[in-house]
């Protein structure tokens, strides 16, 4: 088959996470072929893919959000103004941020050539928006919402126009921008839409804006509303939507996805890779690895000041970040911080081969405000290295065990952003060594009975032949000839 993965601000630009699962799955199933349609915020990063795609990846499509600031056009009204009532209707409801036809907005924008500018600057635009705002945003200056709901909307209207490419089945890795492209590819084609998601991608937009200060108070609802009106359209259209963990699936369910089209995919490691890495030998020191990227959501300051206090209390201890820069002024931010609080015991490694480097630690640590399943998480449980994290995303099962695993413990849970309760939880293993080669032991042998990496591939090639099945997908040949004949047309 050849199938589109639509994914956004992921693989293939940035190293880690959902872009280091996606690149090994698609290097795993040769048998199929890959389509890329990648969604980045900044166009000077065309072309700067930090991977060497596998021979299977036949076609790369690049979208930059930016890209819709540069848009120029007359305002065509007419279009608008004119137009069946059928788009009247699903126009006003994006304004509305509603529930819009998108298979009527993505004909319109589409098929139809329509111009994001010749509706946002038309008369039809201005009437449906001077209603909306009198009813919903009484006591806000007209400029200020006007201002903000165009920012919303425009790249939503740019990214329904431009070039959709063919394939079998679309595959978006998220739901917001990309869930959107996956349901246009769908319409378009007449092809099935899946959704994985590893982390909820809607309520992890609600936590940043809720934080957010460049947002104005009285539009943060707005906002939040925004991501949730991009997210039900692929729970509406999906065949098939997963997720790594029971809760996630539940949330999925909770903000509107049909039960009977969720699916629990659990991550997986390479277990052979990590299960015989050899503990760290004694040395007197007590060495502690944080393999995260450099960016916001992963806090690592909060890390910072926890580790500070943890000196405070033994001198023993070492901490290592092992990754990558993703937000660089965050990373200036976070460098400063260590100076600031004098930690000569942290080392900033960069972006490392985890295998290579987990001999080194005793121990891991990972401080996120919001995560899916981290890989990071298993690859140290698999090398019999316990983890204290953050009580977020699918952590505490993989330390505590599903409902029916007996197993035990395999580290620490605590609270995000708690740093009394970091510290706690580190000195906890600092102390003893007998106690995480106890959790380790635990940690690994969850990995070897539920997180394998055989295990999750072999789930997401019964999801494609599964899907092919149910809507008598071409096999690969009949899929180039297919394809042939549509191109020609």
């Amino acid at each position: 088959m050849r199938i589109c993965l639509v994914l956004e601000g992921s693989y293939p630009y940035v190293y880690g996470g959902v872009s280091t699962w996606m690149h090994s799955c698609i290097r795993s199933m040769p048998e199929h072929e890959f389509v890329l349609w990648v969604i980045g915020a900044n166009a000077k990063d065309r072309g700067r893919f930090v991977y060497e795609l596998p021979p299977n990846v036949v076609e790369v499509h690049e979208v930059f959000l930016d890209d819709a600031l540069r848009l120029r056009g007359e305002a065509k009204p007419q279009p608008f103004t004119e137009e069946e009532q059928a788009a009247q209707a699903a126009l006003e409801e994006l304004v509305r941020l509603g529930s819009p036809d998108w298979a009527v907005l993505f004909r319109l924008f589409g098929e139809k050539k329509a111009h994001p500018l010749a509706f946002l600057q038309s008369r039809a635009f201005m009437q449906m928006f001077t209603k909306i705002c009198a009813e919903e945003y009484p006591y806000t200056a007209f400029a200020d919402a006007f201002h903000t709901v165009r920012s919303m909307l425009l790249p939503v209207l740019y990214l329904l126009t431009g070039e959709v490419p063919k394939a079998d089945l679309y595959h978006a890795i998220c739901t917001g921008y990309g869930g959107l492209l996956a349901c246009r590819g769908g319409s378009t084609f007449h092809r099935p839409v899946l959704l994985t998601e590893h982390g909820i991608y809607t309520r992890e937009r609600e936590e940043e804006i809720i934080r957010a200060e460049w947002v104005r108070p009285d539009f943060k609802e707005r906002w939040i509303r925004f991501f949730y009106m991009l997210s039900e359209q692929i729970y509406r259209q999906a065949f098939r939507v997963t997720s790594l963990f029971t809760s996630a699936r539940s949330i999925q369910i909770g903000m509107g996805c049909p039960a009977e089209k969720c699916v629990v995919i659990p991550n997986g490691i390479p277990y052979e890779t990590f299960c015989g890495i050899p503990l760290k030998a004694e040395d007197g020191w007590v060495d502690i690895g944080a393999l995260v990227r450099l960016a916001p959501i992963k806090d690592i300051k909060t890390l910072l000041y926890a580790f500070w206090e943890l000196s405070a209390r033994r001198k023993n201890v070492r901490l290592h970040i092992l990754g990558g820069v993703d937000d660089a002024e965050y990373a200036a931010e976070c460098t400063a911080l260590a100076r600031q609080l004098g930690l000569e015991n942290v080392r900033f490694t960069g972006r490392v081969d985890s295998a290579a480097y987990l001999h080194r630690l005793d121990f891991t640590v990972l401080t996120s405000i919001s995560e899916g399943q981290p890989l990071s998480v298993l690859e140290s449980l698999a090398a019999r290295r316990p983890c204290v994290t953050t009580d977020v995303g699918c952590c505490r099962e993989l330390l505590e065990g599903a409902p029916g695993d007996t197993l035990g413990r395999a580290g620490y849970c605590v609270p995000p952003m708690y740093r009394q309760g970091l510290a706690d939880a580190m000195e906890k293993l600092c102390a003893s060594r007998a106690l995480r080669e106890k959790l380790g032991a635990v940690g690994q042998k969850r990995v070897a009975q539920d997180y394998r990496y055989e295990q999750m591939l072999e789930q997401y090639r019964a999801l494609y032949a599964e899907t092919a099945q149910a809507h008598g997908l071409p096999d690969q040949t009949d899929s180039e000839e297919l394809w042939l004949e549509l191109g020609s047309n």
